[in-house]
């Protein structure tokens, strides 16, 4: 970032002094008085400290304290920032590859963010890459979903698909039943697909969509991620994606930080 110049004091205009405190006694020879004199050889220009964008802000201000504003990475097991889960996706009587890579886990929030990679979905495009957000199950996110076209009886049918669901069935619904998976074993989630990467402005793809969403079970046990696509619209439901966590043992992320 460039330092912003120091401008320098411009010299004061004749018009600026009391021509009325000027002796005119000798008018061929007009004599400075004395106050003006010393003024002038005492006054020095005042150099313009260079300010930076933190200085804009008071030091109290919650603004500066960039240590607050980060933000953190969470985890669940296998679940976490940079890692990644290898599978398929199946629709009718097909099998589609299917890399997930996760790029932020908020447990604070109870969100979560990544990238899902299929291959050979259509002709015209052999992969696709979306970028999708997710909302982790738990204190501030419900079973319920209550947008996306999801009705209770879809979400019902949806969950129901998860076998460790089973248990929550009569409860899920109930007023003042909230699941926690701090200590559970399954971390439910929904994934929204949001666009495509990397050229964001294509909004639709025959023989493809992500108008919908994903119902999500992560098994810390195994290490698993068990997920059922939604969309109102189509004909076939439970399209069931399947993936396993990949030993990141051999691989490695740089860490970087912008203050």
């Amino acid at each position: 970032m460039p330092i912003p110049s120091i401008s320098k004091p411009s010299s004061t205009p004749d018009s600026c002094f009391n021509k009325a405190s000027i002796s005119t006694d000798h008018p061929d020879h007009p004599e400075t008085p004395s106050s003006l004199a010393s003024d002038s050889q005492t006054s020095q220009p005042t150099k313009q400290q260079p300010r930076s964008l933190l200085r804009t802000r008071r030091k109290d201000d919650d603004a500066t304290d960039l240590s607050i504003k980060r933000i953190r990475n969470g985890r669940f097991g296998a679940l976490y920032a940079g890692s990644t889960f290898v599978g398929s996706q199946k629709c009718n009587d097909k099998e589609y590859d299917v890399v997930v890579d996760i790029l932020n886990v908020n447990t604070e929030e109870s969100t979560i963010s990544g990238y899902l990679n299929i291959k050979g979905l259509t002709d015209a495009f052999p992969e696709l890459t979306t970028y999708f957000e997710g909302e982790i199950i738990g204190p501030k996110y419900s079973f319920l979903t209550r947008k996306w076209q999801a009705q209770h009886y879809i979400d019902v049918c949806h969950w129901s698909r998860f076998p460790s669901f089973e248990k929550y069935i009569p409860v899920f619904n109930k007023d003042g039943f909230t699941y926690d998976p701090t200590n559970e074993d399954c971390v439910y989630m929904r994934w929204k697909e949001k666009f495509l990467v990397p050229d964001h402005h294509i909004s639709s793809i025959d023989g493809a969509s992500f108008a919908g969403f994903y119902y999500v079970c992560f098994n810390r046990s195994d290490n698993t991620i068990c997920g059922m696509y939604f969309y109102r619209h189509f004909t076939q439901w439970y399209q069931e994606l399947l993936l396993r966590h990949q030993d990141d043992n051999q691989r490695a992320f740089a860490s970087y930080e912008f203050r």
